[in-house]
């Protein structure tokens, strides 16, 4: 069937990039053998619609045009058809193919997929492809990926397009029970393997940034436009990088199990060996150092500031009674 309906889509492109005038859906039934062998009118008008919206989807511009005595036509302009040259560079193409497997798990996944084909066709190497961007560079045997598992991921990527307020209910990490949030969302960003959103809360009237795995149920569209202005990308990706912990407004003292956190490991100051297995590590500490440290649990014992150690207790005892 897959081979009979490919076949078929075929005939219908070669029909109508070989027409010089527009075809009337009775032309294009007696010329192509699948449309003849319809059982029935309905069948074939069914068949003809079906077939006309997936070469359009594949990239097919098909214009339709009445005639003088009101009959409908269609054709495939060859120059509305014909791409100009595909050049991009390795940084370009890398960052192609890495932007297409967000997309594996949501709704553009056969849009990406579909593309990154179109490209190759072109004769343009992407990710995965396995050949060199650039003859004097190596090719690495690592895969980068970027995971967008969360269920909350692709209703708010829609709203972020659509400019639409969302309402969803969200348990932050230092809570027992999840509260809804109203929130205009500005962008999504991934920072460390985890995606956030950032946005106007509009109970709080102020900006704020949620990470995706912590909220809970599902995120709903509400009617209505924003009501507070939208900011420059720049400054949304700043706010997140804040609010996750990448600005540091001092230095944090930590114990650290030998062999483990190797994130942390990397953006220590210092690390001073404590032997019995443990080591003393000196990090920057920031805003969301806190939900980060959380994440090591028993391997990660907080020496100072106060503030940062009592805010680690506090979010695992929330953690332990569920």
């Amino acid at each position: 069937m897959a081979i009979a309906k490919a076949e078929r889509l075929m005939n219908l492109a070669l029909c109508l990039l070989g027409t010089r005038r527009p075809l009337t859906k009775r032309e294009l039934r007696s010329s192509i053998e699948a449309y003849i062998e319809a059982s029935s009118d309905d069948s074939f008008n069914r068949m003809f619609e079906r077939d006309k919206d997936d070469l359009r989807e594949l990239g097919l511009v098909i214009e339709t045009v009445e005639g003088i005595e009101g009959d409908i036509g269609y054709l495939a302009r060859r120059d509305s058809n014909r791409l100009p040259p595909i050049t991009l560079d390795a940084e370009e193409a890398a960052a192609l193919g890495l932007a297409a497997k967000i997309w594996q798990q949501a709704r553009l996944a056969g849009a990406a997929s579909g593309a990154l084909q179109k490209l190759r066709a072109a004769g343009m190497p992407l990710a995965g492809d396995g050949g060199d961007y650039d003859a004097g560079q190596p090719h690495s045997a690592l895969e980068p990926r970027i995971p967008a598992h969360e269920a909350a991921f692709e209703p708010l990527m829609l709203a972020c397009r659509d400019r639409r307020p969302v309402v969803f209910d969200y348990r932050k990490s230092n809570a027992a029970h999840p509260e809804q949030r109203q929130v205009e969302p500005w962008i999504l960003e991934c920072w460390r393997g985890h995606w956030y959103v950032a946005g106007w809360d509009r109970e709080r009237q102020a900006e704020r940034v949620f990470r995706l795995s912590r909220i809970t149920g599902k995120v709903r569209s509400r009617q209505g436009a924003f009501t507070a202005p939208v900011p420059d990308h720049v400054t949304v990706r700043e706010t997140v990088e804040s609010w996750a912990g990448e600005t540091a407004t001092g230095t944090a003292r930590i114990r650290l199990r030998a062999e483990h956190g190797y994130p942390l490991r990397a953006r220590a100051l210092t690390v001073r060996e404590l032997g019995d297995g443990w080591d003393e590590l000196e990090i920057p500490n920031g805003h969301g150092l806190d939900a980060w440290l959380v994440e090591f649990g028993p391997d990660v014992v907080v020496l100072e500031p106060a503030e940062l150690r009592a805010d680690v207790i506090d979010r695992l005892r929330a953690v332990a009674k569920g």
